[in-house]
């Protein structure tokens, strides 16, 4: 499964774009009053305005065993997410590491480095270092539901977890992570699973599809 295009919604639009482009100095395109995209390797990250959205999960492929250069890079111009009292955590079940932060709204941001995905074009990371979009979270009040449409719909299949709490679906390459927000928070604040409403454009199989997903309410076409 390959990410695309995101698109997400922002309460904060102009302090999202300075955030990510003069904090971060990420590359932005299509700026206006009420969306801006990001330029993240292969994808695009788009943000659009809603008086009342709610925080997400997003994660960002980067480039093999590069998360302590990110981490590196990130200190002085964001606040590490710590878990246990480590800025890096370590998934071995799914060879991989992570960095996370916290950007303007609110939303648990990841640098995810994963062994044998991507290898560094530089021994120095900054944002034109990443690869593409990994993640995107989606909190649900029907776990199962969720992944059985996905999975008759368009192919996807459980990466990891189960069908009750915690159930990543796709691809290490792409993947939605889809919890029970009645039994689970967002890992690796505890911060609160909002529904929060999103579109996706990627590619499986072959074939492309958008997803999405309203009002705790999922949509799946091909394109």
């Amino acid at each position: 499964m390959k990410i695309k295009k995101l698109t997400i919604y922002s309460s904060n639009i102009g302090a999202q774009l300075k955030f990510y482009r003069d904090r971060l100095d990420f590359s932005v395109n299509n700026y206006s009053e009420d969306s801006f995209e990001l330029q993240v390797g292969y994808s695009v990250l788009r943000f659009e305005y809603k008086e009342e959205a709610t925080p997400y999960h997003i994660a960002f492929h980067i480039p093999d065993r590069q998360e302590e250069e990110a981490v590196a890079w990130l200190e002085g111009k964001r606040e590490i997410l710590e878990f246990n009292d480590k800025k890096i955590v370590d998934f071995s079940n799914w060879q991989a590491m992570s960095v996370y932060f916290h950007d303007k709204d609110k939303n648990i941001m990841e640098f995810i480095s994963r062994r044998d995905f991507s290898k560094p074009k530089s021994a120095i990371f900054d944002p034109s270092n990443i690869v593409g979009l990994a993640e995107i979270g989606l909190a649900t009040n029907d776990l199962q539901q969720k992944f059985e449409k996905m999975k008759l719909e368009c192919g996807l299949d459980k990466f990891d977890g189960g069908l009750e709490i915690f159930c990543a679906i796709g691809e290490a390459s792409g993947l939605i992570i889809t919890i029970n927000k009645n039994e689970k928070d967002w890992f690796p604040t505890g911060d609160k699973a909002y529904s929060s409403d999103f579109q996706v454009e990627f590619e499986h199989q072959s074939k492309n599809y958008q997803m999405n997903f309203s009002n705790d309410e999922l949509e799946i076409s091909e394109i």
